[in-house]
């Protein structure tokens, strides 16, 4: 009988208790196997702990793990550093997966041992539906967007490499700096043809809520922290207005040369 990897879900939540079951289940259909599923209580205030807890009792490849509140950079971190799997997924306490999302992603990323990271076609369901249209992976367009969201698989061994999740991201944007990490230096990325992610939109959703001080701060991190991968991609650093940067970062060039 083949010996499959174990493969850890990272599932960080903070007072999630209306969706934190369902996610859960979501991950239980899968149909994978082995997996492990690691929920990270970062501080709820709710019924969560209650909740997971309970669940605890049908499932026993689930784990929870409390901590005061931190911010989910610090919670998947935590989560990742307390796993056994060979390969980790990271979801919100408020998305679903597919059942057969995972055992794509793993047959993708074993079959090519240079493959670092592996995602899919996502939907929007909640307070919006219909596809999640996302450009395509260039390390190019990584320098100045995001185009992968926090649910793709990789493995434990290259985040532990990567220096993990940068935990004084507490304002989002923390999975944009965290695949610049991940692949600056190298590694395919592949995105499964079969939609396997489901984001929800709730009036609350982070990626609405980030804001001019959070993008500000974005910029200035990515900027201190991977300055070589920006020069490379954009001849310079990045700017806040993002889609501008090489531009700029020309045009200074030739002013300085005046």
């Amino acid at each position: 009988m083949e010996c499959k990897s174990l493969i850890s879900v990272i599932i960080p939540c903070f007072n999630h208790e209306r969706f934190i079951e369902e996610t859960i289940r979501s991950v239980v259909q899968s149909t994978y196997s082995p997996l492990e599923i690691i929920v990270v209580n970062d501080g709820s205030t709710d019924r969560s702990e209650d909740i997971v807890k309970s669940l605890q009792n049908q499932f026993s490849n689930l784990k929870y793990i409390c901590q005061k509140n931190a911010g989910p950079a610090a919670a998947r971190n935590h989560g990742i550093s307390e796993s056994k799997g060979e390969y980790i997924l990271p979801l919100d306490a408020d998305d679903l997966i597919s059942p057969n999302y995972i055992r794509e992603a793993i047959d993708a990323i074993e079959n090519q041992k240079t493959v670092k990271l592996v995602y899919c076609e996502a939907e929007f369901f909640g307070a919006r539906s219909g596809k999640w249209k996302l450009p395509d992976f260039s390390r190019k367009l990584l320098a100045r967007e995001n185009m992968i969201f926090c649910s793709a698989i990789y493995r434990k061994s290259d985040w532990k490499l990567a220096g993990g999740y940068s935990n004084e991201m507490t304002w989002g944007w923390e999975d944009w700096e965290f695949w610049i990490s991940l692949l600056k230096d190298g590694g395919e990325v592949v995105k499964l043809p079969d939609t396997g992610f489901y984001y929800r939109v709730t009036k609350g959703s982070r990626r609405k809520s980030t804001n001019k001080e959070a993008k500000r701060k974005t910029v200035e991190l990515i900027n201190s922290k991977h300055k070589d991968f920006l020069f490379k991609y954009l001849h310079g650093p990045l700017r806040n207005n993002r889609s501008w940067s090489v531009f700029i970062n020309r045009l200074s060039a030739i002013f300085r040369k005046l």
